[in-house]
């Protein structure tokens, strides 16, 4: 099966390669790209498309095509609904991490085809507004067999599976959290490992300290699960320096940073993942993408979807906050939310558009990019391809 998207205005490849050098986007103009089977074959010059010998032949119009934004945060297998506790911050209530509870009891209490059912909802939101690649943990269960459902149901809708028994202690294990961490590091692990990629820790006040997090983190590498960390959300702490010792591939939140987490997240290479969407629904300071790409540090964006912290599945949102309050210009929001999200996953197949790259493609009805920043919340996606079909969510718009 063959495609050509011919006549693109704005092609968007991350691939250095492709741009100036001063370019992250890796932009090229007035070109065409070709689709075999599931991959990129070749981009070249819209007159130059070989379009005799494709199976379909899509006309951009002159519009802007992207990579699929790749989501490499979020918390989507859940029961029930916080809106209260979001209309109680916007009256002035701060934000805590004890909030969790509350979808635990809901989630515990739902069947499986509730949370797949409200997987599928919340995946297809994400589709729609372009996203082609999304992680998604487990972490409201706490339960040795909710924990394992959790992932399994996950499962079913992507391969970036993530581990999080550890996101905060469960009510029952209140007054001994030491027995619930030899809980998480045992008999959850081992139920929960042959379902998941990654293990996860919510190291901050109210949740997990730093030796409690290292020793989850180490039992999840015995058993083959890579490592990654929510990390200074609430405040300075140890977490992100954490991340950079362990060297993991990301660490998310990073909210509150010294001049040594900075540091230590550009040496070790590990990618910081900002999450525009819970300081717009916390009412948190945004955290400052500028400062950490003038130091040399990989950013990602992602959305956090999740009933309590962050209630969106928009990564244009995100693109349009981080741009307008994390100090990014619209090119490096967009990176982030593409390239830097297939750098969180440790993914080199998606977030770019070059040739061998899986063909997941966006089509903007504009003509760049900047107007995912620039005309925010109005939907801009019109079609998405995923492997290099068509998704049917996301349909082209008929000709006139």
């Amino acid at each position: 099966m063959s495609l050509v998207i011919t006549n693109i205005g704005e092609l968007v490849t991350n691939d250095p390669a492709a741009g100036d050098g001063a370019d992250p986007l890796g932009v090229r103009r007035d070109v065409a790209v070709v689709v075999e089977d599931d991959r990129i074959a070749w981009i070249g010059a819209a007159a130059e498309a070989p379009l005799a010998d494709a199976d379909e032949v899509v006309d951009a119009e002159g519009r802007a095509v992207l990579p699929g934004f790749v989501d490499s945060h979020s918390h989507l297998v859940f029961a029930g609904d916080r809106s209260r506790d979001f209309e109680a911050r916007m009256a002035g209530e701060s934000y805590a991490a004890g909030g969790i509870r509350t979808t635990v009891a809901a989630t515990r209490a739902a069947s499986d085809e509730q949370l797949a059912a409200g997987v599928r909802r919340h995946v297809t939101e994400m589709r729609r507004q372009g996203t082609t690649t999304c992680e998604i943990k487990s972490g409201y269960g706490l339960t040795v067999e909710d924990e394992a459902r959790a992932l399994r149901i996950a499962g079913g809708f992507t391969d970036e599976t993530t581990f999080l028994g550890a996101h905060v202690v469960p009510p029952e294990y209140a007054e001994d959290p030491a027995a619930y961490v030899e809980l998480v590091t045992g008999p959850m692990l081992e139920a929960a490992a042959p379902h998941a990629r990654w293990i996860d820790v919510f190291c901050e006040r109210g949740a997990f300290d730093e030796d409690q997090a290292r020793a989850i983190l180490a039992a999840g590498a015995a058993a083959g699960l890579a490592g990654r960390l929510h990390a200074n959300q609430l405040g300075e702490g140890p977490g992100v320096l954490l991340a950079a010792e362990l060297g993991l591939t990301a660490v998310d939140h990073c909210t509150y940073l010294t001049d040594d987490d900075v540091d230590a997240l550009r040496e070790a290479g590990t990618v910081a993942t900002l999450l525009p969407g819970v300081e717009f629904s916390t009412r948190q300071p945004y955290p400052s993408g500028r400062r950490l790409l003038d130091a040399g540090v990989t950013v990602a964006i992602a959305s956090d979807c999740n009933p309590g912290s962050c209630y969106t599945s928009s990564m244009p949102f995100c693109i349009a906050l981080a741009v307008r309050e994390m100090g990014m210009t619209p090119a490096e929001a967009v990176h982030a939310a593409t390239a830097g999200g297939a750098a969180a996953l440790g993914r080199s197949d998606v977030g770019a558009l070059r040739p061998g790259s899986r063909a997941d493609i966006v089509l903007l009805d504009a003509p760049s990019h900047v107007h995912l920043a620039y005309r925010p919340g109005v939907p801009l996606i019109s079609a998405v391809w995923i492997g290099g079909r068509i998704d049917n969510v996301v349909a082209p718009k008929e000709k006139e």
